[in-house]
C-alpha cells in the first residue's frame, strides 16, 4: 500500500499499523523502514499522475507531498524510539532505495530531500554519514553522465575565454548594459544544456546540498557535516575521471565558513600533495589547490601565499634531489605543482605585491631557481599559462628569470604537447566557472573570474602609464620598480595591511598589450583557460 493512493484517514491507520508491527517482532521492522522508504517518492509508472512534472507545481500536488511526507517521518521517528536498532537497518534501506540517475527530477529531488531531512534530524547523529554518501555517490553519477561533446568541443589551443568573448560580442548590441561575465555565461548555458535533462537534475540535486549547508550553518553544525563531505570528497570527487561540477558542494561549503571549512578544505588537499604515494592524486591535488586559492574570493591573500609558498618549497627540494632533464612522465607531479604555482599567481600575484609583508616573502621563495632548473617546467607547462605568468615576472620585475625566458614569447614544445596530452591531470582546473544555471545563483558571489582580473591590470597599466608620465614631468625621474627592481615607493612602505582591499580590482598586475613585449599581437590561443576545457578532465584535452 502506498500513502499517496488514500486519504488522510487511511494514511493515519496504516502509518499506526507501521508502527505495531515495527515494534511487536524485530522481524518486521526492515520490511516496515522499507514501506515507508518508498513513500519518500510517489507510486511509479508511465501513467502515473505523479510522474507528471507539472502535477508537482500545482498547490494539490504540494499539498499531497506535504501530508505524505510529514506522516512517512514522523513515523520514523517514533519508530526510532521503539526500536534502538532502527538507524542501523535504515541505512541499508536508504542506499537500496535511492533512485538511479534515470528518475525524472522531481521525483529524484523529493527522495534526496527527505534524505537530508533525516540528516538533520536526531537519527542524523546515526545515518548521517551514509547518507551523504550516498547523496554525494549520486551526484557524482549524474556529473560524468553528462559528456562535454554535448556542451563544446574546443580546439586544445584555444582559451575558452575566447569564446565567451567572441559568443559575446555577437550579442553585444542586445547586452550593453548587462554584466559582461553574467551575460557570457547565460549564452553558454542556453546554448549548450537547454533541454539537458541530466545537468538539470544535477543542478536542483546540488542546489539542495547548498540549501543543507545553510541550514547546517544555521544550526552551528556545518563542520561536522563538512568533516564527512571532506572525506567523501577524497574517495569520489578527487578521484573521479569526469568531475565538472559536483567538486562546488565543497566550495561552496568553504565560502559559508572559511576560517574552519576553508581552512580544512586547503590543508587536506596540501597534505595529499606532500604525502601521498599516488601521483595522479598528488597531481589532482594541487589542481583542485590551486584553482580554489584562484578562485576563491573569500580566501584571504595570505593564505594564498603561504600556500603557494609551500608548493615552491616542495619544488625546489625537487630540484635539489633529483637529477635529470625534461621528462614530463617522469616528473609529472613536479610539473603538475610548477603549473599550480603559475596558475594561482596569474590570479593573486597583485595582491601579494600590494602587501609589503607578501611582497618580501614573494621575494625570498626560491620560483627563479625552480623555473630555471635542469627540468625546465617552463616548456613542458600549459603555454597558454606559461605566457601569462611570464607577462607578469615581466611586468612585476619581483621574480628574476633570465631575459631569454620573458622575450622567448610563445613556449610550445613536444614536451607541452605531450604532457597535455589524453592522460593528463596537469590542465584539471575544477573550480573554472559553474555552467549550472542555479548553482552559478549561489556561486558567483564568491567567486573570481578571470575576465575582472584581465580588466584590472588592464587599468592598471593605464594607472602605471599615467603615475610615469607625471613622475617624469615633475621631478625627471621613472618609476623605480619598473626600471630597476629597487625599494618600494613611499606610498607602498606605508601600505596599510589592515585596510587592504580585496576586492576583484585588486587581482593582477598584467599590463592589456603587453603581447608586443613577446614579439608581436598574441594569438587567441596563448589566453588563460577559463571555462569549459580545463574543468573537464584529461580525456577532453
Amino acid at each position: 500500500m502506498s500513502l499517496w493512493n488514500y486519504g488522510t484517514d487511511v494514511m493515519d491507520a496504516l502509518v499506526e499499523l507501521l508502527v505495531s508491527l515495527a515494534s511487536s517482532r524485530g522481524e518486521y521492522v526492515e520490511l516496515c523502514l522499507e514501506t515507508l522508504v518508498a513513500n519518500f517518492m510517489p507510486p511509479s509508472g508511465p501513467s502515473s499522475t505523479y510522474y507528471s512534472v507539472d502535477f508537482w507545481k500545482q498547490p494539490r500536488g504540494i499539498a499531497k507531498k506535504t501530508q505524505v511526507l510529514e506522516r512517512v517521518h514522523s513515523t520514523l521517528k517514533d519508530i526510532s524510539h521503539l526500536v534502538p536498532l532502527l538507524p542501523k537497518k535504515l541505512e541499508e534501506v536508504l542506499r537500496v532505495k535511492m533512485p538511479n540517475i534515470y528518475t525524472k527530477e522531481p521525483i529524484m529531488v523529493m527522495y534526496v530531500e527527505s534524505m537530508l531531512r533525516l540528516e538533520n534530524s536526531p537519527m542524523g547523529e546515526l545515518v548521517g554519514s551514509s547518507v551523504l554518501y550516498s547523496l554525494v555517490d549520486r551526484l557524482i553519477e549524474l556529473d560524468v553522465d553528462i559528456a562535454w561533446d554535448e556542451i563544446l568541443q574546443d580546439d586544445f589551443q584555444k582559451g575558452i575565454f575566447d569564446m565567451e568573448l567572441e559568443d559575446l560580442e555577437g550579442h553585444a548590441e542586445d547586452h550593453i548594459e548587462e554584466d559582461s561575465d553574467k551575460v557570457s555565461r547565460d549564452l553558454i548555458i542556453q546554448r549548450f544544456f537547454s533541454g539537458n535533462l541530466v545537468a538539470q537534475k544535477l543542478d536542483s540535486l546540488m542546489v539542495l546540498t547548498f540549501e543543507h549547508f545553510n541550514s547546517c550553518h544555521e544550526r552551528g553544525r556545518l563542520d561536522k557535516v563538512f568533516a564527512t563531505f571532506l572525506e567523501s570528497f577524497k574517495k569520489t570527487i578527487m578521484t573521479a575521471y569526469k568531475s565538472k561540477f559536483t567538486q562546488f558542494v565543497m566550495f561552496y561549503a568553504c565560502s559559508l565558513d572559511p576560517e574552519i571549512c576553508g581552512t580544512r578544505f586547503t590543508d587536506e588537499l596540501l597534505k595529499i600533495f606532500m604525502t601521498n604515494s599516488n601521483p595522479e592524486w598528488r597531481m589532482s591535488a594541487v589542481a583542485y589547490l590551486a584553482s580554489y586559492l584562484a578562485r576563491a574570493r573569500f580566501v584571504p591573500v595570505t593564505v594564498a601565499a603561504f600556500t603557494i609558498e609551500s608548493v615552491v618549497n616542495w619544488c625546489f627540494l625537487y630540484c635539489q634531489n633529483h637529477n635529470g632533464d625534461i621528462n614530463p612522465r617522469v616528473h609529472k607531479v613536479f610539473y603538475a605543482a610548477c603549473q599550480a604555482i603559475m596558475y594561482v599567481l596569474c590570479f593573486r600575484l597583485r595582491q601579494m605585491l600590494a602587501v609589503p609583508r607578501l611582497k618580501s616573502q614573494l621575494v625570498l621563495m626560491r620560483i627563479e631557481d625552480i623555473f630555471g632548473s635542469p627540468f625546465k617546467p617552463l616548456q613542458v607547462c600549459l603555454p597558454s599559462i606559461v605566457e601569462e605568468f611570464l607577462r607578469l615576472v615581466k611586468a612585476s620585475n619581483v621574480i628574476s628569470l633570465p631575459q631569454s625566458f620573458l622575450d622567448h614569447g610563445l613556449l610550445e614544445s613536444e614536451h607541452s604537447r605531450a604532457f597535455g596530452g589524453s592522460e593528463r591531470f596537469d590542465m584539471f582546473f575544477p573550480f573554472d566557472p559553474c555552467l549550472l544555471r542555479k548553482c552559478d545563483s549561489y556561486i558567483r558571489d564568491n567567486y573570481v573570474y578571470w575576465s575582472t582580473v584581465r580588466k584590472a591590470y588592464e587599468e592598471d597599466e593605464d594607472e602605471v602609464t599615467s603615475d610615469e608620465e607625471d613622475a617624469d614631468t615633475i621631478s625627471g625621474r621613472g618609476n623605480r620598480r619598473m626600471s630597476d627592481g629597487s625599494e618600494m615607493s613611499d606610498d607602498e612602505e606605508n601600505f596599510d595591511d589592515d585596510a587592504f582591499d580585496c576586492s576583484l580590482d585588486k587581482m593582477s598586475i598584467t599590463p592589456r598589450d603587453s603581447s608586443a613585449k613577446f614579439g608581436g599581437r598574441m594569438q587567441r590561443f596563448v589566453q588563460m583557460p577559463s571555462k569549459i576545457r580545463p574543468s573537464t578532465s584529461p580525456e577532453s584535452l
